[in-house]
């Protein structure tokens, strides 16, 4: 079993940054592939980012391209997400969660989500 603690979110103006991190415990995190998901209040959860187990490979949700970078690091077993460029459309809760199975892109396909972190991004 895994355990995820995000951190990192907090209130930020309009084109700002923040580093968000997911620490993990447990078993073989090295393993999988890690993703990023965020949840708009009334929205569905949407994806946000993916690596794969060895960081050599990433994908973004269209909506974050080229402002998003996810990394990880798993000798301290923890995965990041750089967030440059923000717009108020980026206010969500953020989790982060391991894939386990079929497409990357659907949260239904993910176990061992964290508790989440806010990012609110003010106008």
């Amino acid at each position: 079993q895994v355990q995820l603690v995000e951190s990192g979110g907090g209130l930020v103006q309009a084109g700002g940054s923040l580093r968000l991190s997911c620490a993990a415990s447990g078993r073989t995190f090295s393993s999988y592939r890690m993703g990023w998901f965020r949840q708009a209040p009334g929205k569905e959860r949407e994806f946000v980012a993916a690596i794969s187990w060895n960081g050599g490979s990433t994908d973004y949700g269209d909506s974050v391209k080229g402002r998003f970078t996810i990394s990880r690091d798993n000798a301290k077993k923890t995965v990041y997400l750089q967030m440059n460029s923000l717009k108020p459309e980026d206010t969500a809760v953020y989790y982060c969660a391991v894939h386990v199975r079929l497409s990357y892109y659907m949260d239904l396909n993910y176990d061992y989500w964290g508790q989440g972190t806010q990012v609110t991004v003010s106008s």
